[in-house]
């Protein structure tokens, strides 16, 4: 790397660092402070995770026309950076004694907030980090592997914290946000030369027919349907720490150890996001999204026939396969088969605002079955739903397609690329 790659990839590495452990730090335990504080059951707590679904999925395709219209500048960003912040007072003095006193009006702000804040917030972040890295020229598995790391530094302290005062994880997330945005305002914008090509020239020139068109594309619906299949896996994750927890003798030992699996996973995924990007290079972007369904069908059913805390942990793991590969061969499709203006637009439309709409959808139903037939069951069924879908997508995704945008090499000043 020369020297302004670095700058840039240590700064945007950083914000994904701090955007993480902000949202580990307030979030990784939540189904245990529903649960154990608030009092929730699994269909309620389900409940919340659907409004919060619901409120993403109205943020994300909003954020992502922003964002590819914004292309290089982070006024976006600087929004999400603020709402971060807030992270600590909103949960301590507003979340948690709205959810005690009005449910539904608690699941409807928590929603709007951490929905807007971190759900479809990472989704901006890492199309502005995937975009920047391909200006500059770094692989951006590279950058967000951090991300990764914040969110296994936070979690790995978060259940011995949550066991003395779950409020000094929630300071802690604001804390973090501090230097989020200390970090962002040193960076500046990128002014990449005249021989950038239509991806970056002139982004505030894209309509809203332009994102509009994707959905006359039949790729495009491929992608949607493999999404449809693999996005079980936000459905499969919310309320896997209450399982887990149960199976040990105290809440306070199971908090402790799920705080350490879910710290062990996180560092794993985040050598798996350093290594994925040499995997999915050297088998293609297709057979990147069809491994990962794999590997998460896997996952799923073998969670569903596991017994006892090693082999369940075992298949909580494999996780840290599985993301790394979705995400860098979700954005290299992303790149090879479609218009790179819309970069942003397509990750959180035909990707997270997919995934967002399915876990609204299917969040109070697995919340049923974990009350009813319980997790072991209800992870059997999701399994073979991923399973379903990812043989599915095996005819309806197609090969790589080579990207018509000519490469460039972005104009920078030393007065203009950093402050």
């Amino acid at each position: 790397m020369n020297r302004e790659t670095k700058k840039y990839y240590l700064l945007l590495s950083g914000l994904l660092f701090f955007f993480f452990f902000t949202w580990s730090s307030s979030f990784s335990l939540i189904s245990i402070w529903l649960n154990q504080k608030i009092g929730l059951k699994g269909a309620e707590t389900g409940l919340i995770f659907s409004a919060i679904s619901l409120i993403a999925l109205c943020a994300q395709p909003l954020y992502g026309f922003i964002q590819d219209k914004l292309g290089l500048r982070k006024h976006l960003l600087q929004f999400l950076g603020m709402m971060l912040l807030l992270t600590g007072p909103f949960f301590i003095y507003v979340y948690a004694p709205l959810l005690k006193t009005n449910l539904l009006l608690g699941a409807l702000t928590g929603g709007l907030f951490i929905g807007a804040t971190f759900f479809a917030g990472i989704g901006a972040l890492e199309s502005y980090t995937e975009r920047v890295s391909r200006i500059i020229g770094f692989e951006f598995g590279r950058a967000r592997m951090w991300g990764s790391l914040g969110w296994a530094s936070a979690t790995f302290f978060a259940g011995f914290i949550f066991n003395i005062n779950p409020n000094i994880n929630f300071w802690l997330a604001s804390a973090s946000a501090v230097i989020f945005l200390l970090l962002l305002s040193q960076i500046r914008e990128l002014k990449p030369n005249a021989m950038a090509g239509l991806e970056f020239d002139k982004p505030e020139n894209l309509q809203l027919q332009d994102a509009l068109a994707l959905l006359r594309l039949p790729n495009f619906w491929a992608l949607v349907v493999f999404v449809l299949g693999i996005s079980v896996y936000n459905v499969f994750d919310q309320q896997f720490s209450v399982y887990f927890a149960a199976q040990f003798a105290t809440q306070q030992q199971g908090n402790e150890m799920y705080g350490f699996l879910n710290s062990l996973q996180v560092f794993l995924e985040a050598g798996g996001m350093f290594l994925a990007p040499l995997l999915v290079n050297r088998i293609g972007a297709k057979q990147g999204l069809l491994l990962a369904g794999s590997i998460m069908t896997l996952r799923m059913l073998g969670s569903g026939l596991a017994s006892g805390a090693l082999m369940i942990s075992a298949m909580k793991l494999l996780h840290a396969v599985e993301l790394p590969i979705l995400l860098i061969a979700i954005f290299k499709y992303i790149a090879t088969r479609f218009d790179s203006r819309l970069s942003s637009t397509l990750y959180l439309v035909g990707f997270q605002f997919v995934t967002q709409l399915m876990a609204s959808l299917l969040s109070p139903l697995a919340g049923y079955g974990y009350d009813h037939i319980g997790f072991a069951s209800t992870y059997l069924l999701m399994g073979g739903a991923v399973a379903s879908t990812t043989l599915l997508s095996c005819f309806l995704l197609r090969g790589e397609q080579v990207n018509q945008t000519p490469p460039f090499q972005p104009t920078m000043t030393s007065s203009e690329s950093m402050q």
